[in-house]
């Protein structure tokens, strides 16, 4: 490639992606983040779960109002309990999104950036080479990801044998053609 493209495209990248420590010469070829189709799960289950806990609620109402032996200081605080709940469950959805977003996999033409977070607190940072990564492949384990092309990439390095995941990829095959052709650039210079 020409010089002043890799320029260009180095100057590009520093500019989309200034939380990368990009080298010399080095741009990024791949931006992969989740599929959606998680995001929707997420948010289909606490939807779910804030459905239950109305109809758990209205029932527990009701029987209360039936009974009529309660004072309204105890509904006040099974309202209180109920709100909790609720706001309980919004957060938990926020919480549950910001970890899956914040997990992202950035390759260049000479590394690879895989951007990992397990928790709001608990996250990590692999740099490798694409020089020590012999192996790429992907699985598509189930109907959903096979329906939605959906799956996740695997990536082994040379050596120390390190098997970096990524899961929750649209299209990981074409994805993984990509990586796999950049590595296969990079190991003929």
């Amino acid at each position: 490639m020409k010089s002043s493209l890799v320029r260009i495209r180095h100057a590009r990248s520093k500019k989309d992606f200034p939380f990368l420590s990009l080298e010399e010469g080095e741009y990024v070829e791949l931006a992969i983040t989740r599929s959606k189709v998680g995001l929707i799960m997420i948010w289909v289950f606490i939807i779910l779960a804030i459905v239950l806990l109305g109809i758990v609620g209205a029932n527990v109402i009701g029987q209360i109002s039936r009974t009529n032996n309660i004072s309204s200081q105890s509904m006040r605080y099974f309202w209180l309990l109920l709100g909790a709940l609720f706001t309980f469950l919004i957060l938990l959805g926020l919480g549950l999104s910001k970890v899956y977003n914040d997990n992202k996999l950035f390759v260049t033409n000479k590394r690879l950036f895989h951007y990992d977070a397990q928790s709001l607190f608990a996250k990590s940072v692999n740099i490798v080479d694409l020089s020590r990564i012999e192996d790429v492949s992907f699985k598509q384990k189930t109907i959903i990801d096979h329906v939605f092309s959906f799956g996740t990439i695997r990536m082994s390095t040379v050596g120390d044998e390190t098997t970096y995941t990524f899961p929750y990829v649209d299209t990981p095959k074409d994805e993984i053609e990509i990586i796999a052709h950049l590595i296969q650039q990079l190991k003929k210079k």
